[in-house]
């Protein structure tokens, strides 16, 4: 490695993404179209950074895996940047394979946390936690520890564990002062922002209130009875037993659920269950026997919960143990709560990328797009392929998707 270049990478390491561009901005020798790369992804040219790791990986010869290893891993970190989370990562898990059999411990670890971090934005939790659990984080440098920290507090945060993400969070702000990168700083920062943000809305007995992530997890730890119209179920934490009955693949129950406890502690009448659960509006003898079905089967979920009484006119919500009966919401009301909520990290999605954390089809989701960009809430950018879609942040902060700077710095750097 010559000193330009060497000079070049120490200045992406401190986050100076212009100083590492003057030095290399003339070359195309494939170490400086690398290089060119990353900083350009470090100045949100996306596009160009991914042209230039491209150009770089196909410039390296086939004695120089290790450097074309690195490539991927680079490109592999743009893209996670643009959400493009639908290619396969077949690529990047041989990339980690040839990191680690030439002892480049830095950028190896940096691949498996894209690979953790892709989980994460595909909503596959267990497997985002398990895969965090494996690494070997013993002497990580400070970059690759903020990083780590933050995946961990996410994940505790999609779990309401809140004393293990604010201990996350705190490490995560400890590494990001010693790492001196200000795109990570911002990172951190917006990461504890979060705690403050409203998380949620709490209706009961027709009252509503805004709840923050802290008062989300207490009320889910609480004697009360909550249909959880967030993660799509029904709980009530405390006491002997406590118990979740998940409800995310049953859709006519959990809505039979939330229409009785919108009218807690009155019942409602069954024409409007019939139109609510059955999505109609003129109901017939079979939705009748139907709708009897449907109660039957929650009355059994819910059993060691609460009961569902028959009335004069319809059915009603009756907890066990003069429980209250609370409905925790969306921060934003409407059926494209759970897309508002992705596209305010700040990111340009994909439709494509959209439809794969939703678990939708892509026709849905650009259906759905459609009908945000008339409310104004959302706005495309760029023109067929290239389009990306951007909403502005829950709370009116801007989301931050920070680059990692160690890419492509040479094993002993990298670790200093």
């Amino acid at each position: 490695m010559d000193s330009i270049i060497a000079a070049s990478a120490r200045a992406l390491a401190a986050g100076d993404a212009l100083g590492a561009l003057k030095r290399v901005a003339l070359r195309d020798d494939p170490p400086a179209l690398a290089l060119r790369g990353i900083a350009m992804a470090q100045l949100g040219e996306h596009p160009r950074a991914r042209e230039l790791l491209r150009r770089a990986a196909r410039g390296f010869g086939t004695h120089e895996e290790l450097a074309r290893a690195r490539c991927v891993v680079a490109e592999a970190e743009v893209a996670l940047a643009v959400r493009d989370i639908g290619s396969s990562p077949r690529a990047l898990a041989a990339a980690t394979v040839t990191l680690d059999a030439h002892g480049d411990r830095a950028n190896a670890l940096q691949a498996r946390l894209i690979a953790v971090r892709r989980l994460v934005l595909l909503g596959r939790l267990e497997q985002a936690e398990a895969a965090l659990v494996r690494l070997d984080a013993r002497g990580l440098p400070p970059a690759l520890a903020t990083v780590t920290a933050l995946i961990a507090a996410e994940l505790a945060l999609r779990s309401l564990q809140m004393t293990v993400a604010q201990a996350a969070l705190a490490r995560a702000h400890d590494a990001a002062t010693r790492a001196g990168v200000p795109a990570l700083l911002a990172e951190v920062a917006e990461a504890q922002s979060v705690l403050g943000r409203p998380a949620a809305r709490r209706v009961s007995a027709g009252r509503e209130q805004t709840l923050r992530l802290d008062e989300v997890a207490a009320l889910m730890v609480s004697d009360a009875l909550v249909i959880d119209a967030c993660r799509r179920g029904i709980g009530a934490g405390s006491g002997p037993g406590p118990a979740w009955k998940p409800l995310a693949r049953r859709p006519l129950l959990f809505t039979l659920a939330r229409v009785l406890a919108e009218a807690w502690p009155g019942d409602v009448d069954r024409e409007t269950l019939i139109a609510r659960v059955f999505n109609t509006r003129r109901p017939d003898e079979s939705h009748r026997a139907r709708l009897r079905v449907e109660v039957g089967r929650l009355r059994a979920l819910v059993a060691t919960l609460a009961q569902i009484e028959a009335t004069p006119r319809g059915f009603a919500f009756k907890p066990l143990g003069e429980r209250e009966v609370v409905i925790l919401e969306p921060p934003i009301a409407g059926d494209q709560a759970a897309l508002l909520a992705l596209l305010a990290d700040g990111a340009a999605w994909s439709t494509s990328a959209l439809a794969l954390a939703l678990g939708a089809s892509q026709r849905t989701v650009q259906r759905a797009l459609a009908g945000l960009e008339a409310a104004g809430h959302a706005n495309a950018i760029g023109q067929a392929r290239t389009r990306r879609w951007l909403s502005t942040p829950l709370a009116g902060g801007v989301g931050v998707t920070a680059i990692t700077t160690i890419l492509l710095l040479p094993a002993a750097l990298a670790m200093d």
